[in-house]
């Protein structure tokens, strides 16, 4: 059979892998913050000086629950652009970026190495930007989906490293230990 697909089941198609790649990244990067003590509420974090320009807690779970649905459609997309000729090399670095993504929240609340969390987000800045252009070639939904997230990364990046100017002992900074004496 040599007919063309219409426009309501390209549609379908999209939204299949939508429906798939949405929930799975959401899931994925909650997963990755729960599992190493991300945000507000980890004692390691809590006993760091903060810089001026960090936002309450609730933003980031916010912008991160939104920057994941896009990230999610932006998948959709490129799996949905089976033609294209970059289409593997943009999948490759967007797939990278995003193990990036998932190993930032361990590298910094988990064993809390400041240096190395700076470093990752570094490079998932500088993928995220090649990606995007790459991306621009396939589809360009899925590029100008991308500039939120290459705008929070930013803004995060400047925050990790302000957190480890106002913190040069970040990695040795121990939380007092919860007593274990009763008082009578």
């Amino acid at each position: 059979m040599t007919a063309i697909a219409s426009k309501s089941q390209l549609r379908m198609s999209f939204l299949r892998y939508a429906l798939f790649t949405v929930p799975a990244i959401l899931l994925l990067g909650t997963v990755s913050g729960r599992i190493s003590g991300a945000g507000y509420g980890n004692a390691w974090f809590d006993a760091l000086e903060k810089p001026a320009i960090m936002p309450p807690g609730w933003v980031f779970g916010a912008a991160w629950a939104v920057l994941y649905i896009l990230l999610g459609l932006v998948l959709a997309l490129l799996l949905h652009a089976r033609g294209a000729a970059a289409r593997r090399p943009a999948l490759a670095l967007f797939v990278l970026q995003l193990l990036l993504n998932f190993a930032w929240p361990p590298l910094f609340f988990a064993y809390h190495e400041v240096g190395a969390a700076l470093w990752t987000i570094v490079a998932m800045v500088l993928l995220s930007a090649a990606a995007t252009v790459l991306f621009w070639r396939i589809r360009r939904a899925a590029a100008l989906l991308m500039l939120p997230y290459l705008a929070w990364l930013g803004f995060a990046a400047l925050i990790t490293w302000q957190v480890g100017a106002l913190n040069p002992d970040a990695p040795r900074l121990a939380p007092d230990a919860p007593a274990t004496d009763i008082a009578l």
